[in-house]
């Protein structure tokens, strides 16, 4: 078995190397959170089948002028390495085998049987190193009669009962983009996560079928619960919230500004009305309890909007959480990026990137004391480690690579 020499990056899994088959959005994102945790990740493309998102982003409809100029690619493979392998070629496959036999975790996500077809599937790799842990991410899983599906993000929140519930009583079931691929990528990083838990104390390594439609499905287990104990189908309602009034979103001053505010409790209704200036209002019979208010909600709503159509949304919300009542302004893009709060959290960082420039990019999301994830370099260029991997870690001379790159099959 090849172990190959291990990048050491720092972070709670340093001296882990995950082989990742991965494209698009939810399987890339997976393992950049590990590479954020300090994990080495190398990426396998070609340029015949280069990941998704080096040519267009799926929100927005931008395309990019070449391999290596998306911005999108950089998000979402911050801290890997990249290595061009033309899968369709054995010689191809029998490299992606030697780099899988020095390394702790396999990561794909193409429509099941492409992966076995290729001769990558868990099996033969369990025979390059046994103790693999090997994620297999797809939108309906890996067994069922809807196995081969395909998806994105659309169709996983539509099949995981999100889009059902998501949107206005008079409105048809709301689409999802990008950010329900990044919630089954989330999930599918903690299931890694689990199984190197569980090596760490068996020796076993195992299979991961992750489901992106189940994932979706289980943020919504509430919804299924109501179901099975009451026989209720839940179905959109706006921004209300069966246990507490008010509940939704008011508009402020200026030009599509709101605040979010929600009350839970008496003592937090009573905060309320005495920020409004209407005290009168806990007295009054239509929201003098929590029942009665969400009984006359219309007639709340627009009372409160009222109100705070008067007011700036950030004043408005620093005066309701000074006396305990949770509210928020609804923040657009750049209010995000211009958030005094996150600027000082940095979470928004740059990174140089060779054809891009200085990039804008998410920092990790947690805070780990003792082993803090980090950005420690921009996404990779397409191929830009070739010689990397074969030569200093497989221990292929050069003229082996060079060979093989005519053959188109490092390519």
């Amino acid at each position: 078995m090849i172990e190959g020499k291990r990048t050491m990056n720092g972070g709670p899994l340093e001296g882990i190397r995950v082989t990742e088959f991965t494209s698009a959005w939810a399987g890339p994102y997976a393992t950049a959170l590990l590479a954020m945790l300090g994990a080495e990740v190398i990426k396998v493309e070609s340029r015949k089948r280069p990941d998704y998102s080096r040519t267009i982003s799926f929100t927005s409809g931008s395309q990019f002028s070449g391999l290596d100029a998306s911005w999108v690619y950089d998000c979402l493979n911050l801290n890997k390495k990249c290595v061009t392998l033309n899968l369709s070629k054995p010689r191809a496959v029998d490299l992606a085998k030697r780099l899988v036999s020095a390394s702790d975790v396999v990561a794909e996500n193409m429509r099941p049987g492409v992966i076995e077809r290729l001769g990558l599937g868990y099996e033969a790799l369990r025979e390059c190193k046994r103790d693999v842990i090997y994620l297999s991410s797809s939108a309906c899983g890996q067994t069922g009669p809807e196995r081969e599906y395909s998806g994105y993000a659309p169709a996983f929140a539509a099949m995981g009962g999100a889009s059902f519930i998501t949107g206005y009583e008079d409105w048809p079931p709301s689409t999802f983009l990008g950010d329900i691929d990044l919630r089954s990528a989330t999930t599918a990083a903690f299931a890694i996560l689990a199984a190197l838990v569980h090596r760490k104390k068996s020796g076993e390594g195992q299979y991961i079928d992750l489901a992106s439609r189940e994932t979706i499905a289980v943020m919504v287990g509430d919804v299924l619960l109501d179901y099975t104990m009451n026989g209720k189908v839940q179905t959109r309602r706006g921004n209300r919230e069966e246990t507490m009034a008010p509940h939704n979103n008011y508009r402020c001053r200026g030009d599509d500004r709101w605040i979010g505010i929600a009350v839970a409790t008496e003592d937090e209704w009573l905060a309320l009305c005495r920020v409004m200036g209407k005290p009168e209002l806990a007295a009054d019979g239509r929201f003098s309890d929590r029942d009665r208010r969400i009984a006359n909600q219309e007639a709340l709503d627009r009372i409160i909007s009222d109100w705070t159509v008067h007011h700036d949304s950030n004043v408005l919300s620093a005066m309701l959480q000074k006396e305990g009542v949770a509210a928020a302004p609804c923040m657009n893009s750049e209010d995000l990026f211009k958030d005094p709060h996150l600027k000082a959290r940095e979470v928004y960082q740059t990174v140089e990137h060779p054809v891009i420039g200085k990039d804008w990019v998410v920092a990790p999301p947690w805070r780990l004391s003792e082993t803090p994830a980090a950005i420690t370099r921009h996404a990779p260029l397409l191929g830009e480690h070739n010689d990397l991997v074969f030569h200093e870690m497989l221990g292929m001379s050069r003229e082996e690579i060079q060979a093989l790159e005519q053959e188109e099959v490092i390519f």
